[in-house]
């Protein structure tokens, strides 16, 4: 599987070229990458092999999307694909934490796309029951990153 510094190093080349789609395999593991209408890459995995979490990582998992299973608050999605960061800078503290009242338009998070940091903000007042991303994560278009009430 490719870690998150050598996909940030292709999605830094296909910007750095005039190519529109690159398509990376090693092994069983394959990387495509495209470049969406608006200039902004769009990154596909494909992996024949199942992947095997570690048990510290699976309870992790469980525990991350129990609140979330339990709440029937509302999601904030990601706008854009990007690299996500819950704090300006790594010795910042974190915009926002479980528990924590936000007004709309405050801050939450920093999607980091194109070498771009883009804030965003809430769409709505309310508390923030559970942190459904984890920092410096690559994520998807429309992924739930944050869960409010």
């Amino acid at each position: 599987m490719y870690n998150l510094e050598e996909i940030k190093n292709l999605i830094s080349m296909l910007e750095d070229s005039s190519l529109s789609v690159l398509e990376v395999q090693s092994g069983d593991n394959k990387v495509r990458l495209e470049k969406a209408s608006q200039g902004a890459p769009v990154v596909s995995f494909a992996n024949n092999n199942p992947v095997v979490a570690a048990p510290e990582a699976a309870a992790d998992a469980e525990t991350a999307a129990a609140p979330a299973a339990a709440d029937t608050g509302k999601a904030i999605k990601a706008p854009i694909v990007g690299v996500f960061y819950v704090a300006p800078s790594p010795d910042a503290d974190p915009y926002v934490s479980v528990g924590k009242r936000v007004k709309k338009g405050d801050v939450v998070c920093i999607i980091e796309a194109m070498k771009c940091m883009n804030e965003i903000q809430a769409e709505e007042d309310g508390e923030i029951v559970a942190v459904l991303a984890n920092n410096g994560d690559l994520v998807e278009y429309g992924q739930p990153l944050f869960s409010i009430k």
